[in-house]
């Protein structure tokens, strides 16, 4: 079973927080926030708040909205995933006057990123598609291993048994990620780290392409020698379980 609440942590720190990454990977993306400086906010009611600043070319995302000049709350949990699936219209209650961004660039990047994140059929064999596409999901699996070791209750046992210390998840030949634990509570960081404990390294983005998708099984990959790990395997370990559990959020 999912949890509303975890689902909607995911939604906007792992989906909606790769839009930065959509921006510097994706030029036809870059070019929609060409010269665009505003902030767009999102409050959940008992759920997570971020905002998305774009400003130079560029997109981060930072945690709270006290400095957003749109803002977009949401009653629920359910009714922000429900953004997420298209079935729910959000209404600003703060940024009228810059509604116009809000229905142009931001929704055409979200709509952007939904086609990179939900590939239609044959979209994978264009190399650029591909590598972004790929990219893109390295980003929402590693920020969403955070999520759900914080928010979800299955995920949480599994964070109760990871030591203090930084994790290195990687594809060969392309992006980095550290997942750093703190009390039992991860962090996800998405560069190198200069330090870590542990390490997950998957042999290419084709064969990191084929574990997102489900089309092979990653124990057989270690294996295989296809996945490396070393350092503190139980670190490793305990994360490949919340890994299991991502996916279930993320099907």
């Amino acid at each position: 079973m999912k949890d509303a609440r975890t689902m909607a942590y995911i939604n906007l720190f792992a989906v909606l927080g790769a839009i930065p990454y959509l921006c510097q990977l994706d030029p036809e993306s870059a070019k929609l926030i060409e010269g665009k400086s505003v902030s767009v906010g999102i409050a959940v009611k008992g759920g997570p708040e971020a905002t998305l600043f774009f400003g130079g070319g560029q997109c981060r995302m930072v945690p709270g909205t006290e400095r957003c000049q749109i803002k977009l709350p949401f009653s629920s949990c359910e009714k922000f995933n429900g953004l997420i699936d298209g079935t729910v219209t959000p209404i600003p209650s703060k940024g009228f006057t810059k509604v116009g961004f809000l229905l142009g660039p931001f929704t055409k990047l979200t709509d952007r990123l939904g086609a990179f994140l939900k590939p239609a059929p044959g979209a994978l064999n264009d190399p650029d598609f591909f590598r972004i596409s790929t990219t893109l999901m390295f980003h929402v699996i590693a920020e969403a291993i955070a999520q759900v070791a914080n928010q979800d209750t299955i995920g949480q046992f599994s964070a109760s048994n990871i030591v203090d210390g930084t994790a290195k998840l990687s594809i060969a030949g392309g992006p980095a990620a550290a997942l750093c634990c703190r009390d039992h509570r991860l962090t996800a960081v998405h560069q190198v780290p200069e330090q870590f404990l542990s390490y997950m390294e998957f042999q290419g983005m084709h064969l990191a392409r084929d574990l997102f998708d489900g089309q092979v099984n990653a124990i057989a990959a270690v294996g295989l020698g296809q996945v490396r790990i070393g350092g503190m395997i139980s670190q490793i370990d305990n994360i490949n379980r919340i890994l299991d559990r991502v996916s279930v959020y993320l099907a």
